[in-house]
Formats: structure tokens, C-alpha cells, sequence
């Protein structure tokens, strides 16, 4: 007796995530999950021809902040435009839950400062039906192109606990405030959070400013927090910390793990007053799993983590210029027309940037570590990609050359993080070193400044593909890594593989045409709000729990994606 199976994947080269060799394979799908990878005889409801495409797993991308976009964008983009089927957002120690009403516009300042949404947009965008943590949750359980996770952020938890006194850096809790702290984040877990996170780093500021809550975090809260986790049973701790190169602090990540039971995970980048501190951390965390039997990951992104510069974007190389102070606050279509005329493009190149801001001010010098990011977008230029190699070429000042080079639209590209040697082989250590996992990508932040939710397809095309200037990886191995490897590192078993009984959460790939296209502008935000956005070519498909959401970078309207409640086993027919 024949079957008719939901949907049948004809033919392609099945890249399984398993990290083993591809096959050309049939691939059946029937109730959301992939019911048979090898000859499928009979027919389906509907049928993909795949005959010399890829047919992968979805990727699984766990450093998000979706938090607030969650509640207005049911597609999750520009995640969803490149093979993202799984989002795990609430990173940093920022997000929305749980919140007091008094306290909805701080933690809006907090996001915003931190991760450059703007505040207009979260106003206006967030309906805040919540005020605990599971009641967010509840909220935000809608249909959605991709499934959605969330992790419950430190920031807010502290100020829900302690009030005006969780931003005073001066401020320590009570033990009955810990004790309250903790009890949050077993709640939190119990009703479907995959885990909490925080942030110890100074580069995390409010919109007005001051350094996010958890930065002076005494080590007592901290480990106080990752003890909800062993209360609750489940989730993991993720981290991001400027003291990891001090022993007191991988003694915290070890006593956060060892208190909690669970898995933890901290964000490793390339800096380049250390460049080669990374490898002493990822050592560090490598020794706290082995002390305490549980696995502790880096998180690494799979290129240079650096800013976009635009007249359009939050940061270009005359941000201090006290000429353009005098224009920045025009709407954006008089400002761009200010700044074609040749009076304040003379007056603004003759006038010196302001020094009370250092990265600003390197902005406006540092022309050889500035880069035109061209298209198809370069992520590993050369010197002869800088700005000041251009200029030279066309007899220009490098200045005049960044300021028309934007003026036509163009974007420059500024890494500053993982860039430290001209080129990514320091990247393409940490990528393939036990213990990493690729994350950092950030979906829905940094509106105005990264769109690096295209490090999925990144991890493709450079590592597998294209990259001339030094080794790169099997295919197999890198959909293995954005598919198995991050989805077991949050506890979500049931998905990144294809074999029967697993997720039916699928990419049907052009490997030949994949590309990540130029970044452009767009107003799409609530309240006309900016963000970069980024598509893809390549994608033929991405289908989600069986259903095809996306068909050659188009949203088909299906909604099949859901909140995912908690870490999830292994399918039982697998």
C-alpha cells in the first residue's frame, strides 16, 4: 500500500549535519518531521526537485535579540533570509521580562544603549502584555515564520528585584533579593526559558549612558542565579564578560557551571591590544568543563566582528566632525541633501574631528583599517581594499574619498574585533578548536551600525567556498557546526540532524549562487525605524517544521514556527 508523504525532497546532495560525507538521498517529511532520508518510492503531496543543490538541516543560531521584534515581525528577519529556522534570543543580560510598568522605558534605554534598537521603535513596536517572565513567555507564543527561543536576562531580572538600586552600581542586594533573583530564574526555566544569561562588560551602556546593572554584579548574585538553574533542572548560563583574562573570573565561570549543574557558554573575540589572549581563554574554559564535567563553549563569530559606516547608519568617519554635529539632527532626507551641497562638503573636510571620544576619532583617521565593503560584500579585504588604498588609486584625500564613496551609497567597513592581523586566520582557529561553537551574529540588533545575521551564510560561502587567503573547511563540517553543534549547546536535540524522527527543519541550498548581498537601508522598523538590512541568494528553500516558509529569499506566508518551551530530547524515533 503507498503512502503519500507531506513532502518529498527529490534528489539532492544531503548534507545531513552529522559532519560525515554528503549523499544524494531523497528526504520524506510527514507531520512536521523527516520521515525517511534515502530512495523514496512513493509520491508527496508536494514534491522539491534538489537534483545538484544542497539539502541541509536548518541552522540554528543561538545570539539573538529578537526580544522586542518577536512581538511585531512574525518572519524574524534578515534571520530567517539565511537558513535560520531556530533563533535563541535574551543574550547579553538584556530584554523585556520580567518588567513592572514603572520600569518598561528603562530596560527600552537598556536595549537600546546596548544593542542599538531604537528606543522609538521598541515603544511603539512592544504591546507589553506581561509582567513575569512566563507571562512574556505566553505573549510571544504566536505562529512565526522559524521557531523562537528566549533566555531570561539578568538586566531585567535585577531590576524587577531591586528596583532604582539594580542600576546603582554601588548597590548590592539583599540576600533576600538574591534568594528572590534566583527563584526568578528556576520560574522562568520551568516555564519553557532555555536559560539565563548576563553581561560584564563595560561596552554595554544604556541609551544614557551607564554601564548595564549586571557589569558590578558582586560574584555571590551571579552564582546565586545559576543556582535557579539546578533548582529548575535545566537550561544553560551565557556569558559575556571584559575580565576573563583575570583568574578570579574564570573562577567564576567555574563556580556559575558547578553551581548550577549545567552547561555554560561565553563570548570569545580577538581583540587587538591582546590577539592572542583568546587562545589562554578558550584554555581556561577548556580546563572549567574538565573540573566540572560539563561543557563550557566559546561562543566565536565565523568573521571579524565590525561596524558598517553610512551617512545613513549610527557611526561614518565624521561622526565627531563638528561640522556634521551641526546637521545630524535634520531628517534624513535634508541632511543628505546638505551634505551634497560643496559648501559643507568643504567645510566639513577642512574641519578637524573632535578628540573626546577615541573610537569616534579613530574613525576619522584610520583609513587603513577602513575598508569598502563592495559587492558581493568582502569580509577578509586586503590592504589594497582600504580606504586609503582607493584613495590613492583615484588621487584623492582619503577623507574626500570616504565622504563620495557614502555620498553614491556605498558602505565602508570597519573591523574591530578578529581583524587584529589584516586577515581571519585567527577566526578560522577558533572556529575549528574543540570547544567553540559559531554564534554572535546578533539578528535583530545593531540596527543602525552590523547586520552580521548573515554569518550563516557567511560560514558557507567563505570557509566552504571562496576564501583565497589561507585554508578552508569541508562543507559537511561547517553545516555541522550551525546545526548539530549549536543546537545540542542549547539543549535543542530534537533538530539539526536529518534522520527520521527528527525536526523537519530544512535548507534547500544553490551552493554555486549562495551569496550574502550588500547590506541597504530600509525605514521598516514601527515608527518608520531604521535597520540594516541583508539578503541572500541562494536559498531555494527553507522549510520549517515541514512546511516551505521562505522560496528563493521570499516569505510564502506560512507561520508553521513556534515558541520553543525548553531544552528538548532526542526524537524518541530516531
Amino acid at each position: 500500500m503507498s503512502t503519500v508523504h507531506d513532502l518529498v525532497i527529490r534528489s539532492g546532495t544531503v548534507v545531513d549535519g552529522s559532519g560525515g560525507a554528503s549523499f544524494t538521498a531523497d528526504v520524506a517529511i510527514d507531520g512536521g518531521a523527516v520521515t525517511a532520508v534515502g530512495e523514496v518510492a512513493d509520491a508527496g503531496h508536494r514534491e522539491i526537485d534538489a537534483a545538484g543543490l544542497l539539502v541541509t538541516p536548518g541552522f540554528v543560531d543561538i545570539h539573538t535579540h529578537y526580544d522586542g521584534q518577536v512581538t511585531w515581525d512574525p518572519v524574524l528577519t534578515p534571520s530567517a533570509l539565511h537558513g535560520v529556522t531556530t533563533v535563541v534570543m535574551g543574550n547579553c543580560g538584556v530584554g523585556f521580562a520580567p518588567v513592572r510598568a514603572e520600569d518598561r522605558d528603562w530596560l527600552i534605554g537598556l536595549m537600546e544603549g546596548v544593542e542599538d534598537i531604537p528606543g522609538s521603535v521598541l515603544a511603539e513596536g512592544i504591546a507589553w502584555d506581561w509582567e513575569s517572565f512566563p507571562e512574556y513567555l505566553d505573549a510571544i507564543d504566536t505562529p512565526h515564520a522559524i521557531d523562537f527561543a528566549a533566555q531570561v536576562p539578568h538586566g531585567a531580572v535585577r531590576t524587577y528585584v531591586m528596583g532604582a538600586r539594580g542600576a546603582d552600581h554601588t548597590a548590592r542586594p539583599t540576600e533576600e533579593e538574591t534568594a528572590r533573583m534566583r527563584a526568578i530564574i528556576a520560574e522562568a526555566v520551568r516555564a519553557g526559558a532555555l536559560g539565563w544569561s548576563t553581561s560584564r562588560t563595560a561596552v554595554h551602556k544604556t541609551s544614557a549612558g551607564e554601564p548595564t546593572p549586571s557589569l558590578t554584579a558582586p560574584h555571590s548574585e551571579l552564582v546565586a542565579l545559576a543556582g535557579g538553574l539546578r533548582d529548575a533542572g535545566g537550561g544553560v548560563t551565557d556569558l559575556i564578560s571584559d575580565f576573563m583574562d583575570e583568574p578570579e573570573e574564570m573562577e567564576l565561570v567555574r563556580a556559575i557551571v558547578a553551581e548550577s549543574g549545567r552547561p555554560a557558554s561565553v563570548s570569545i573575540t580577538q581583540a587587538d591590544r591582546v590577539p592572542d589572549k583568546w587562545r589562554d581563554l578558550l584554555d581556561g574554559l577548556a580546563q572549567v568543563a574538565e573540573r566540572t564535567g560539563l561543557p563550557v563553549l566559546g561562543q566565536v563569530a565565523p568573521r571579524a566582528v565590525g561596524v558598517l559606516l553610512g551617512w545613513e547608519l549610527s557611526w561614518h568617519p565624521f561622526t565627531a566632525n563638528p561640522v556634521h554635529r551641526e546637521i545630524e539632527e535634520l531628517p534624513v532626507a535634508e541632511r543628505l541633501a546638505a551634505l551634497r551641497t560643496p559648501e559643507v562638503r568643504a567645510r566639513m573636510l577642512a574641519a578637524a574631528p573632535s578628540d573626546d571620544n577615541a573610537f569616534q576619532h579613530r574613525l576619522a583617521t584610520d583609513f587603513e583599517r577602513m575598508y569598502l565593503l563592495g559587492t558581493p560584500p568582502n569580509y577578509e579585504p586586503g590592504p589594497e581594499d582600504s580606504v586609503a588604498a582607493h584613495a590613492a588609486r583615484a588621487g584623492a584625500d582619503p577623507a574626500a574619498f570616504a565622504y563620495d564613496t557614502m555620498l553614491d551609497g556605498g558602505l565602508l567597513y570597519f573591523p574591530m574585533l578578529n581583524y587584529s592581523d589584516g586577515n581571519l586566520d585567527a577566526v578560522g582557529d577558533m572556529l575549528a578548536r574543540e570547544g567553540t561553537v559559531p554564534a554572535l551574529g546578533d539578528g535583530g540588533a545593531h540596527c543602525g551600525a552590523i547586520c552580521d545575521a548573515s554569518f550563516t551564510t557567511t560560514m558557507l560561502t567563505h570557509w566552504g567556498r571562496d576564501r583565497t587567503r589561507g585554508r578552508r573547511f569541508p562543507v559537511e563540517w561547517l553545516i555541522k557546526r550551525h546545526t548539530t553543534d549549536t543546537a545540542t549547546a542549547v539543549g535543542l536535540l530534537d533538530r539539526g540532524l536529518l534522520a527520521p524522527g527528527y525536526r523537519a527543519d530544512i535548507n534547500v541550498i544553490d551552493f554555486e549562487t549562495l551569496q550574502a548581498d550588500h547590506p541597504d537601508v530600509r525605514y521598516d522598523l514601527p515608527t518608520g525605524g531604521r535597520r540594516l538590512m541583508q539578503t541572500a541568494t541562494g536559498y531555494r528553500a527553507t522549510i520549517v517544521a515541514g512546511e516551505v516558509v521562505l522560496e528563493d529569499g521570499e516569505h510564502t506566508g506560512a507561520l508553521p514556527g513556534r515558541l520553543v518551551r525548553g531544552a528538548k530530547a532526542v526524537p524518541a524515533r530516531a
